[in-house]
């Protein structure tokens, strides 16, 4: 029963997966054969400035937007889970983001940001502010990105978190609010120790998607301005499809895989050895 989703496992990710790794060790630009290198490769990422300033940029992206992203995410979750009037057209609205393509979002931010007859900038041209060039300025470039992540992230988040707030045993609050505890108290005894798992899962996957992050970086700035907002998969990209290295790009990618591995496993221990998850 499960063999067509494993041969698919192994055709699709297990196959490229070590094809990317055998690469890594190679220099290859798609139209020679591949040529051993040995770690060449990783050797030239040490002094690769490009691609240090490419991991910090991913390092920040991620540091910002993936705990204000889960913590407005929860905060949401824990509005709509009350009984509210239109609460299912609320949540739909806060989602929607998360599931239009990422381009189309991308784009609709190009206007906001537009230095002349963007919404930011009206908006502060009202008050009597010259709002910034922001996706042009080495100083706004990287935080206007992050505003972007943070605003379609939320989507997400709060959808898993109300499922996992809809699923907490009821008996609980009731035995607690019997007791006297406020529902501030419940907040912080109950509610936030029961939503470990949920909180581990969409740490995990945030976090990963961060790193991940290409489709508005390539529209909104291109990576710029001088590298400001230049991400890890995106030095990639540039490697592997504009410089055709592919080897070099393949030995990025492995550690970009790795980077992702130690942030997930260290998480876990943080968390208390993986307890609760399984």
């Amino acid at each position: 029963m499960v063999a067509p989703a494993a041969l698919h496992a192994v055709i699709w990710i297990g196959l490229p997966v070590i094809a990317a790794i055998w690469l890594s060790f190679t220099s290859y630009d798609v139209l020679t054969s591949p040529r051993f290198v040995g770690l060449r490769n990783f050797r030239d990422m040490l002094h690769d400035s490009v691609f240090k300033k490419a991991v910090g940029n991913t390092l920040i992206y991620a540091f910002f937007t993936v705990p204000v992203a889960m913590a407005l995410g929860l905060l949401i979750a824990l509005l709509l889970n009350a009984k509210i009037r239109g609460r299912v057209i609320f949540r739909t609205a806060i989602f929607l983001p998360q599931v239009t393509a990422t381009i189309a979002v991308a784009l609709v931010w190009l206007w906001i940001y537009e230095p002349r007859s963007g919404l930011f900038n009206t908006l502060l041209s009202g008050i009597g502010i010259t709002g910034p060039a922001w996706l042009s300025s080495t100083r706004w470039a990287m935080p206007a990105v992050i505003l972007v992540g943070i605003w379609q992230g939320i989507g997400l988040k709060m959808l898993i978190y109300l499922a996992a707030l809809q699923n907490l045993p009821r008996e609980l609050y009731e035995a607690a609010a019997v007791d006297g505890a406020s529902r501030t108290r419940q907040f912080f005894s109950l509610t936030l120790p029961l939503l470990r798992p949920a909180t581990f899962f969409v740490f995990v996957t945030s976090v990963i998607g961060a790193f991940q992050s290409f489709d508005q970086i390539y529209i909104l700035t291109n990576g710029g301005p001088a590298n400001a907002t230049t991400m890890m998969t995106y030095e990639i990209y540039k490697s592997a499809f504009r410089e055709f290295r592919m080897g070099y790009a393949c030995a990025e990618s492995l550690v970009l895989f790795v980077l992702l591995m130690l942030l997930t496993l260290t998480n876990r221990r943080l968390a208390g050895g993986g307890r609760g998850y399984r």
